[in-house]
């Protein structure tokens, strides 16, 4: 059960040792509560001033929800607040210091983060963000300090190797020399060309401890928010995802080639600005003309929009397409009215999404 109640000017008691209760302390001054915090029994019990009938009181460590049978050295002082009649909640111990966590984020809609990405978020002292994760949310799911890292096409504000220095340096040397909990927050999944692996490789060279939170990727999530799915039986019996970014490689009309007589899917990321060239490199590679193209922009997002045409009509009826979009090209896009209803029901979808984006 999850109860969501105002604390503001609410008297609550934190017990727990200082560093582990460092982001439960954080969450509970954001959120106006009057807190008293006491990081020892003994320094509980020699305050001078308690609250008489605190409103919340709350500990940090790994004590069950059972009954004082995991209590430990609070026990007596657990025991003393529920014979008062007032609530008790469990808090999680502070995430460890000198630490990253890569954070998949999903293609941005907070619904799709997973349970471990929230909980690293919570822990966390820093966060770097990507916008292609749901950074809008970020001030009501962590406490932590906020550093926007994120790309946008042709623009890279923060270099790469600057973002792989910057998470060493927090993670080693920040919150005065002590290190910080670290989480780089990034759309998608870490590993489905964000960099992750890089970013991964920093960290180990110089020492700090990595751990890995999958995200939902966007070339899965984003067809289906607009009912395509990637792949289907007896239609698509594989997919194959493309980073749109630049040209493929120097054997590029062998790559496109191979894609062709895949039979399957092709799920192209970031894709928009270089859907010309890579459409009339899959003409040339010899896909037919007719093959069904859709570009989904917004996917999971206020405003999303879907294009639909055909492989020998992309460059004239996707030109007013923009990032943040998915691309794909298969037999399955004729599947999308099946799925997710009749084209009407999609366009009044996207109007009422674009009016709230509004």
């Amino acid at each position: 059960m999850q109860l969501d109640i105002s604390l503001n000017g609410t008297a609550v008691v934190l017990l727990g040792e200082a560093d582990a209760t460092r982001q439960a302390a954080r969450r509970y001054r954001r959120a106006g509560a009057r807190l008293a915090h006491f990081d020892s029994p003994a320094a509980f019990r020699s305050a001078v001033a308690l609250p008489a009938r605190p409103g919340l009181v709350a500990v940090v460590g790994k004590a069950s929800s059972g009954r004082g049978a995991d209590d430990g050295e609070w026990a007596p002082v657990l025991e003393h607040y529920r014979n008062a009649g007032v609530p008790i909640v469990r808090e999680s111990s502070a995430g460890p210091r000198g630490h990253v966590t890569l954070v998949g984020g999903g293609p941005g809609s907070r619904g799709l983060l997973t349970l471990d990405a929230i909980e690293a978020l919570r822990d966390a002292d820093v966060v770097l963000f990507d916008r292609l994760a749901p950074w809008r949310e970020l001030e009501q799911l962590t406490t932590a300090q906020l550093i926007d890292v994120g790309k946008l096409p042709g623009h890279h504000k923060v270099p790469q190797e600057e973002i792989n220095r910057l998470l060493v340096e927090h993670a080693k040397g920040g919150d005065g020399g002590r290190g910080c909990n670290v989480v780089r927050l990034k759309g998608g999944d870490p590993f489905v060309f964000g960099r992750g692996g890089e970013e991964a490789a920093a960290c180990a060279e110089a020492g700090v401890p990595v751990r890995i939170v999958s995200g939902i990727s966007s070339s899965i999530a984003v067809p289906a928010a607009a009912g395509i799915p990637v792949t289907h039986r007896n239609v698509s019996h594989c997919f194959t995802v493309v980073s749109g970014h630049a040209p493929l490689s120097a054997d590029e009309h062998e790559h496109l080639a191979g894609l062709g007589r895949s039979g399957g899917t092709i799920v192209v990321l970031m894709g928009v600005a270089n859907l010309p060239h890579l459409a009339a490199g899959l003409r040339r590679a010899g896909l037919p003309l007719e093959t069904p193209l859709a570009v989904v922009e917004r996917g999971h997002q206020a405003g999303q929009r879907t294009t639909v045409t055909e492989l020998g009509r992309a460059e004239s009826e996707t030109s007013a397409c923009g990032n943040p979009a998915v691309i794909v090209i298969g037999e399955v896009v004729r599947l999308m009215d099946t799925v997710s209803g009749s084209s009407d029901d999609r366009e009044l979808r996207d109007l009422a999404a674009s009016l709230l984006d509004a």
